[in-house]
């Protein structure tokens, strides 16, 4: 071949059109673009389907066609996301994750049907030899139907198998726009999808260089290079345990695990399969006649018996396949180490890495889209089809959701940020049918850091979030977005006002009905009980209060001022109307309710004058901890948060309430108010509620009747951490959670030290994510008793909690 040829005069493709490319030889080949299922989360049982759907749908194929799959992995860096709300958090995020490296992968598949005069291609007769551009022959209307038909399917076939979706490449898509690179392009120039189109010279002569880009060839073209047996899938090691093998494909460390720029060219070649038997039959005899000669004689006419045997016996379709990766970099001192790399990754399929050299140009030539039948047939192996598709790339990225609708996590591999929509998006496709969730984690397993996380996304995305704690977990978010935070302290104790309206609204019935709910609790004990007449008495005083307080607007809503009502005003009336102690005891009302009232010991629970409008706070959080076993206040401050989020879930129409409750759930189903957590979990849903349970003892899960009946079975959203140390007792709670044993691989494999965290959505999609957070995040969100100390005293220091973190991420740096 001449030092220089213009590309026009051999390229291999003669025309596209029709959604088609044709070659210079009258070959036929259409094109998709695949969308695979993610890495890491397919089981043994998934692998195993996938792979006989493979099977099946290459089978329908006609002889003399080709299959030849195309998977690029382009080193890229991760830019940030669009549509996300300009805030401290956001932005210091956004410096944190971006230039993040991954592999960008796109998946190609081409479906060749040969021309039927095709000289077959060697390593000494290649297209790319070709002085001229002249089909051979003009394609008939009735042969590329008869194709397409078989083609449609393969698609339908393959895709009925729920794992991977075909997308038909049209013209453009193949030979690309005056912007954007088509699929030759792609191939030819080493070029991404999403970048700009540019012409590189080409180099094959005496080494394979692509513009600046220096490219090896690998391949697994013979027998002697294969590994002694293939699978659908392969154990990982590093995500297994002694209970579970993790698998993944059998092929994936030639793909995404291989961490270079690189292209994996998969080819199946369908023959005529009476034809290729006659042959082997006539290579065994004339092994038979020379077997005495050499004992490599015998050992081959056994194997060909053998693969005879298996042919005819287990009705399996020879073919001739050949793999290769074509990896490149613009370094060529690092050649040696992507052939280590390669290298690497082919021991860890029990595979030979051959470095090609002498054919790597037709090789190579063989690899543009729609040129597959002109792959030189000495450079392939025979093997059956159900051995070939072993060596098929299965896996690819993890896939994000909208930014504006999902939660930031990260790729388990690279760390690359993708968004996850845990409501809407599964409810709209059918995988989960609510929008409860159940968090589980030991301590220091990542729980609240996750909790926060979530919480400060679904805030920004216009949320209201009523937080019920016990440990304070949640007070640096609350102050850094400005919410209520409600806690107990002797010098500061917990204060609500329950009887304040905001400006405009008007007492109604819920109100009033949480009010009186309120007060009976304040009266009675939960023994004793409450009468027709009493319901009646107390409703005519809570009205005739607020009649009251309309009519004298310098009065302020509160219990004094209630109280001040009673002994003032509703006495008189109950006297004039003659109403009997048995039918409502004012005295002892009065008396129970006095401790309330100013100068009593809990003055201070319901005369709050700051923080009052919680229907419009959007960040709430009560902190429990110090009260969770008061016999009084807790009662009522729990009353009183489920009064708040009623009120939020019934009259902020449209807007997404999350009612989180992170460990006090112990404390409020013994108070009582395990019918309140029934109630959510059961009913939110219709109000755009997300009733959120955290807990780190697994043993509650288990034990548990209110989180095993109420819990559990309305939390389509699951969402567990480092399990491992109770790998031995597993089994209890993969039961008591409905668990699959992929759920249970997965599980435990998740890994505490890479922050990493396991979410499974109505037990169909369950997926490792790392949360990985920005330091500005952590510190925000850190429940480390010494680092939250030096977060507050920080934000005293520096004038707010942005500054205050801020200073802490410099000093650290």
């Amino acid at each position: 071949m001449a030092a220089y040829t213009k590309a026009e005069q051999i390229f291999p493709i003669y025309k596209v059109e029709h959604d088609c490319m044709v070659s210079v030889y009258g070959d036929l080949t259409i094109a998709y673009s695949l969308q695979l299922p993610e890495l890491f989360t397919l089981s043994e049982e998934d692998y195993e389907n996938y792979h006989q759907s493979w099977v099946r749908a290459i089978k329908v194929l006609p002889r003399h066609s080709v299959l030849h799959k195309q998977d690029i992995f382009i080193r890229s860096a991760y830019n940030g996301a669009e549509g996300l709300p300009e805030n401290f958090l956001t932005r210091a995020a956004d410096r944190h994750f971006k230039g993040r490296p991954f592999l960008k992968h796109t998946c190609y598949l081409m479906l060749t049907k040969k021309a039927a005069d095709r000289k077959q291609a060697t390593s000494g007769f290649s297209g790319i030899m070709r002085k001229s551009v002249s089909p051979r022959q003009t394609t008939d209307g009735r042969m590329l139907t008869e194709f397409l038909e078989k083609a449609g399917q393969f698609e339908r076939i393959l895709c009925d198998s729920g794992l991977v979706t075909m997308q038909r490449l049209k013209d453009q898509e193949l030979c690309g726009t005056a912007n954007r690179p088509g699929l030759l392009e792609q191939y030819c120039f080493l070029s991404d999808k999403d970048s700009q189109p540019l012409l590189k010279d080409i180099h094959l002569k005496d080494r394979l260089q692509i513009g600046d880009q220096h490219a090896q060839l690998f391949t697994l073209g013979d027998c002697e290079d294969l590994p002694g047996v293939c699978g659908s899938r392969l154990t990982y090691d590093k995500y297994s345990t002694d209970k579970t093998k993790f698998p993944i494909g059998f092929a994936a460390q030639l793909n995404l695990l291989l961490p270079c720029d690189h292209i994996y060219n998969q080819y199946i070649f369908i023959g005529d399969t009476g034809k290729v038997l006659k042959q082997l039959e006539a290579k065994k005899l004339r092994l038979q006649s020379l077997s005495a000669y050499s004992r490599e004689n015998a050992i081959s006419r056994d194997a060909t018996n053998d693969f005879l045997n298996e042919a005819i016996g287990q009705q399996r379709l020879p073919v001739k396949a050949h793999f290769n990766v074509l990896a490149w970099t613009e370094n060529r001192d690092q050649l040696q180490e992507i052939k280590n790399q390669v290298g690497s990754a082919m021991a860890q399929i029990g595979a030979s890495v051959k470095l090609e050299s002498d054919a790597a140009a037709q090789v190579w030539w063989a690899g543009i889209p729609g040129n597959a039948a002109d792959f030189p047939e000495n450079d392939t192996f025979d093997t059956f089809l159900e051995q070939s598709t072993c060596f098929l790339n299965l896996e690819t990225n993890y896939r994000s959701d909208q930014p504006a609708s999902g939660i930031r996590f990260c790729d388990r591999l690279t760390g690359r940020p993708v968004f996850v929509d845990l409501f809407d998006a599964p409810r709209n496709t059918g995988i989960t049918s609510n929008m409860g969730m159940l968090v589980c984690g030991t301590s220091g397993g990542g729980k609240s850091m996750t909790v926060n996380h979530i919480l400060r996304t679904l805030y920004d995305q216009g949320a209201h979030c009523v937080t019920v704690d016990i440990g304070g977990s949640y007070k640096g978010l609350c102050e850094l977005v400005g919410g209520y935070y409600f806690t107990y302290e002797e010098h500061n104790p917990i204060r609500f006002n329950p009887f304040f309206l905001p400006p405009g609204q008007l007492l109604d019935t819920e109100k009033k009905e949480s009010l009186k709910a309120l007060l009976v609790t304040l009266w009675k004990q939960e023994d004793e009980s409450f009468i027709r007449s009493e319901y009646v008495a107390l409703s005519n005083a809570l009205q005739g209060y607020y009649d009251h307080i309309g009519q004298n607007a310098a009065e302020f809503a509160c219990f004094n001022s209630f109280f001040e009502y009673l002994e003032q005003h509703y006495v008189e009336l109950l006297k004039k109307q003659k109403v009997k102690d048995k039918d409502f005891d004012i005295d002892n009302f009065l008396y129970v309710l006095r401790p309330y009232y100013k100068g009593g010991e809990f003055d201070y629970l319901l005369n709050a004058t700051g923080n009052l409008n919680l229907l419009d706070q959007r960040f709430v959080v009560i902190e429990l901890d110090s009260i969770k076993d008061h016999p009084i206040l807790f009662p009522v401050v729990t009353l009183i948060i489920m009064e708040m989020f009623l009120s939020k879930m019934r009259k902020l129409q449209g807007v997404r309430k999350v009612l989180t409750i992170d460990e006090a759930w112990k404390a409020i189903a013994n108070s009582g108010m395990a019918g309140f957590i029934q109630y959510a979990f059961k009913t939110m849903r219709k109000f755009n509620g997300v009733p959120n349970v955290v807990t780190q003892e697994l043993d509650d899960l288990i034990s548990s009747p209110i989180i095993k009946d109420a819990i559990i079975n309305n939390a389509d959203i699951k969402i567990l951490m480092d399990m491992r140390k109770f790998m031995n007792k597993f089994d209890k709670l993969q039961d008591t959670l409905g668990m699959s044993d992929k759920g249970k691989t997965q599980v435990l494999s998740v890994n505490k030290d890479n922050r990493e965290i396991y979410i499974d959505l109505g037990g169909q999609v369950m997926k490792v994510y790392k949360n990985e957070l920005a330091p500005e995040e952590y510190f925000a969100y850190t429940t480390e008793g010494r680092e939250r100390v030096k977060v507050q005293e920080y934000a005293a220091k520096h004038g707010s909690m942005e500054k205050g973190i801020e200073a802490l991420v410099a000093e650290r740096k």
